[in-house]
């Protein structure tokens, strides 16, 4: 996330986009949520998840060295912080697969499992573009599914 926001910055610096940003949201696991809960709590910075567990190896982030730059970012954009469950992430691994033919991995999954929650609740309206982003395959994963 935070990549992305100052590729928006050096983007408008370059003249190639306006000053417009879009919102922000960083999805965990609801077993290591530890910016979820800093950003529910409207604290500046996350504390350390103890006893964090996930599936999703790339979501299993205790403490993140940028948190507190991740947590500003969420703010400024009038972003969100979402948890989603392991099921949830495995279910959405295999339901895009399905229905698009990618096998993302089960953290890219999460994002696909937190826009159905976002949708549910309003935050994002049906007619809203969003962009999602996967980072890896499930090739790694394969174990986690029958």
């Amino acid at each position: 996330m935070i990549g992305m926001w100052k590729a928006f910055d050096e983007m408008e610096k370059l003249g190639w986009i306006g000053p417009k940003r879009p919102r922000m949201v960083t999805v965990q696991a609801d077993g290591c949520a530890p910016i979820v809960k800093a950003f529910q709590e409207n604290r500046p910075k996350a504390d350390a998840w103890s006893g964090a567990y996930t599936q999703a190896a790339g979501l299993r982030v205790p403490k993140a060295i940028g948190d507190f730059i991740m947590l500003d970012i969420l703010r400024r954009s009038h972003g969100t912080a979402v948890a989603v469950s392991d099921a949830e992430m495995l279910a959405d691994v295999q339901q895009t697969g399905k229905a698009e033919g990618l096998l993302m991995a089960p953290e890219g999954a999460a994002t696909v499992s937190a826009l159905r929650k976002l949708c549910r609740s309003g935050f994002v309206e049906p007619d809203e573009e969003v962009v999602l982003f996967n980072t890896g395959t499930a090739f790694k994963y394969l174990h986690l599914f029958p």
